[in-house]
């Protein structure tokens, strides 16, 4: 109501205006114009009513969303960042996890070469004995053989030679064994 009365009264101020610019009478520039003014602030009034009804609260709203959709945005990328940084945790303690792992691979391994490499050293070590104890003993039997070739040869010849002194052939086998028996003595002594 109070704002009909207003347009009513900017209505009743403005008709004398008009009435005074129809008289012929040029207004100077700085000349004020009441009707001007007073149909400028009715458009302006009508035109904030009219924005205030029509255009302001679709206006407000869609502000309103905008910050809210803002806010929802940062907060997803808030969340989005942490769950970035967890995940990169994640693959760090991953690659740790699995450089520890290689490491240990690398040792075990390293410890298995070493023990292998003991066995390797003993067995070859066992080899080389064995071979010394089988060389020994076939150095042995060849000097056992040996010695006793020599002895076969030096009966013979023992026996060769006496029985050119004696001049006459003496019995190989008795005279074989009282040789074998003296040259026994003597090994002994």
């Amino acid at each position: 109501m109070r704002t009909f009365r207003a347009f009513a009264l900017l209505l009743l101020s403005a008709t004398p205006a008009f009435a005074a610019a129809e008289g012929g009478a040029k207004p100077g520039l700085l000349d004020p114009h009441y009707g001007l003014m007073t149909w400028t602030i009715i458009v302006f009034v009508l035109l904030l009513l009219g924005l205030r009804k029509f255009a302001w609260g679709p206006i407000l709203s869609a502000v309103r969303d905008r910050e809210q959709a803002l806010t929802d945005a940062m907060a997803a990328a808030e969340r989005d960042r942490a769950e970035a940084a967890k995940l990169v945790a994640e693959q760090k303690a991953a690659i740790e996890a699995a450089r520890n792992e290689a490491q240990r691979y690398i040792a075990e391994g390293r410890a298995t070469a070493e023990a292998m490499r003991g066995e390797m050293l003993e067995q070859t070590r066992q080899q080389q004995a064995e071979l010394l104890d089988r060389a020994r003993k076939e150095i042995e039997a060849e000097k056992t053989k040996a010695i006793d070739e020599l002895r076969k040869e030096a009966v013979d010849l023992a026996l060769a030679g006496a029985g050119k002194l004696i001049g006459q052939k003496l019995d190989a086998s008795a005279d074989r064994a009282l040789v074998e028996q003296y040259l026994a003595s003597l090994g002994t002594k």
